[in-house]
């Protein structure tokens, strides 16, 4: 399970650089660590996050079976490739855009142009397909 630290009253959050856990057993709010290089860490609750977006996903690819994610492109451009039962789809989303990964979809996201996305990813399962060449 992911390490988890309280969140003070008050408490300012950098949602660029840091991922807040909503708990699905006390629907409390807790940071969530992260790895650097590495997908999100999860809680079994919901994570939200907003990274700035530089370069293509640390995967090749995720799903998260606990739930349908929330993507919202707040700047920037991405092209979204959903693995979808009736064949890939690609999505082209600009700021102001948001979309719906359905529960167990695999997914991966391509960035056109730096931004920053929000995410509101289910938890706490999760997989995702490392990149070739890369140790995991």
């Amino acid at each position: 399970m992911s390490t988890t630290d309280e969140i003070e009253p008050g408490q300012k959050i950098d949602l660029s650089c840091e991922v807040v856990g909503i708990d699905r057993s006390d629907r409390r709010a807790r940071l969530v660590e992260q790895q650097n290089g590495r997908p999100p860490q999860r809680i079994d609750g919901f994570t939200v996050g907003a990274p700035m977006l530089t370069g293509d996903a640390p995967h090749a690819g995720e799903m998260h079976p606990d739930g349908d994610e929330l993507l919202f492109l707040v700047s920037g451009a991405i092209t979204v490739r959903l693995e979808l039962p009736t064949g890939d789809r690609t999505v082209d989303m600009g700021p102001g855009e948001a979309l719906v990964v359905p529960k167990g979809t695999w997914h991966r996201i391509n960035l056109r142009e730096p931004g920053r996305l929000v995410h509101i990813t289910p938890g706490p399962h999760g997989d995702h397909r490392p990149l070739e060449g890369v140790a995991p």
